[in-house]
């Protein structure tokens, strides 16, 4: 197996395919980025929303999460396995299911998704900031920690995990000497028997968890990608499964901890500092530090979902290093300019993108799963996947592209937005089902009606073309 040592630092590939002789890493690298990269400020505030905003106990809101967690890291795990096999990103990977037109659906949304969760973690930088020097402004903190991200994103791929297996440790650590520091205090009198059950907003929480995972679908595979073909799917599942779901049960339990020992109405990452004592300043930094790293992923996968756009249309066009610096560069910017404007009442704005992110990724999710692991078991086209007309998988796939607008539909009376609330919802006290009736619909169907449809075989593919290997 290559040796990761031997790469080069500054990552020369973005949607191209990876080559054998440039795969290096083993799969263990996979565990401490997801479990490194978990441990930051958002799935701390994410957390904090089972006691703070759906008015969950402790207890209940610890079975949320595992429930949420373990649902939606299944999914985003069988994401993460199809890196190795296809050595491209996720995102390019998705027009063998819609198209090389029909999957801008898919890449706009992801890069949507990529500038809300890039935009949200760099308002937390500039709290943090903030919050461990007062002469600091959350402003200047908000672009310090954008800065931050574009560093580590232009270099790429590499500095990336090695960040995340230094963050595992010292994050991990952190973490748990910030939960013995917590409970070990002097905590409220009402810390265990605040909050209750309600079944809408058990079922809110779980939602959060389960999106959480989910929402690294579109780009889990980018991380694994290069990693050698020989790596099986089961490793690599297992990898990913275990790194993402431990290291964000651990961050959301975090937040749910501090938002119930801090006093009522405060602020979480400002709770963070008011209820470790002592170590509250430490705590600050090094969750500004891992915010700084984890937000790297989200600049990252918006450049590659940008890339992709672009090259939809310019199909000779496959960028190096030099397209990754300037798109972070843009990005930077922009996302610095939302981020401040937004930086008052982000919690609220970042919860209304999760809503809307459980209806859009949900149905992509189970047709890429249901086309890659059946379907077409892991063998694609790559020729066609880069062509302008799409080769064998064409500029629009009907199939998938009528699958997936199906699946948006039938979540909509399942629906508990600000917005709208559906009438099953409403029956149900405002719980949000929408993804699971995403998911057990879509796939079903999608499944019928490519097996109905014109066929696109593993092995029907013009002689010549480079295909993947077979699960």
């Amino acid at each position: 197996m290559p040796d990761i040592h031997a790469a080069p630092m500054l990552e020369k590939h973005t949607i191209g395919f990876v080559p054998e002789s440039d795969r290096h890493g083993k799969v263990r690298d996979l565990f401490t980025l997801w479990f490194g990269g978990n441990l930051a400020p958002l799935p701390i505030v994410t957390g904090a929303l089972g006691p703070s905003l759906f008015g969950l106990s402790l207890w209940w809101s610890l079975v949320a999460f595992v429930v949420g967690h373990l649902a939606g890291g299944a999914l985003m795990a069988l994401h993460s396995a199809q890196g190795p096999q296809m050595g491209i990103p996720q995102m390019i990977q998705s027009r063998g299911q819609f198209g090389t037109f029909g999957a801008l659906i898919i890449v706009v949304i992801a890069a949507v998704m990529y500038l809300g969760f890039f935009s949200s973690n760099i308002v937390l930088a500039g709290q943090s900031m903030h919050g461990i020097v007062d002469g600091i402004p959350v402003d200047v903190g908000i672009v310090a920690g954008a800065l931050g991200s574009a560093v580590i994103c232009i270099i790429g791929y590499r500095l990336i995990h090695i960040l995340n297996r230094i963050g595992t440790w010292v994050l991990g650590i952190g973490i748990l000497v910030g939960f013995f520091a917590i409970l070990t205090g002097d905590l409220p009198s009402d810390f265990l028997t605040r909050g209750d059950f309600n079944f809408a907003g058990w079922l809110a929480t779980v939602s959060l968890g389960a999106l959480w995972q989910i929402a690294f679908a579109p780009y889990v595979s980018d991380y694994s990608r290069y990693l050698p073909k020989t790596v099986g799917v089961p490793s690599t599942f297992w990898a990913t499964y275990l790194g993402c779901t431990l290291g964000s049960f651990l961050a959301f339990s975090f937040g749910a901890v501090v938002t119930l020992a801090a006093p009522v109405g405060m602020g979480t990452m400002d709770g963070v500092k008011a209820t470790t004592g002592s170590l509250g300043s430490v705590m600050l930094v090094l969750f500004l530090l891992s915010v700084i790293s984890h937000n790297a992923l989200n600049l990252y996968g918006a450049v590659l979902a940008i890339i992709t756009s672009i090259q939809t249309f310019r199909a000779r066009w496959i960028p190096t290093a030099r397209a990754r610096v300037i798109l972070s560069t843009i990005i930077l910017v922009a996302a610095s300019v939302v981020a401040i404007a937004l930086s008052a009442d982000f919690v609220s704005h970042f919860v209304d993108l999760v809503v809307v992110l459980l209806v859009v990724l949900v149905p992509w999710t189970a047709i890429n799963l249901i086309d890659f692991y059946i379907i077409h078991k892991g063998v694609y086209d790559l020729d066609s996947i880069f062509r302008f007309d799409g080769g064998i998988y064409g500029r629009f796939n009907w199939t998938a592209i009528t699958a997936y607008l199906l699946g948006i539909i039938v979540q909509i009376p399942f629906m508990a937005t600000s917005l709208y609330t559906g009438p099953v919802s409403a029956f149900l006290g405002g719980a949000d089902l929408s993804w699971v009736a995403g998911l057990v619909v879509t796939g079903p169907i999608y499944l019928l009606l490519a097996r109905r449809g014109p066929g696109r075989s593993a092995g029907a593919y013009a002689p010549g073309t480079r295909e993947t290997a077979r699960l």
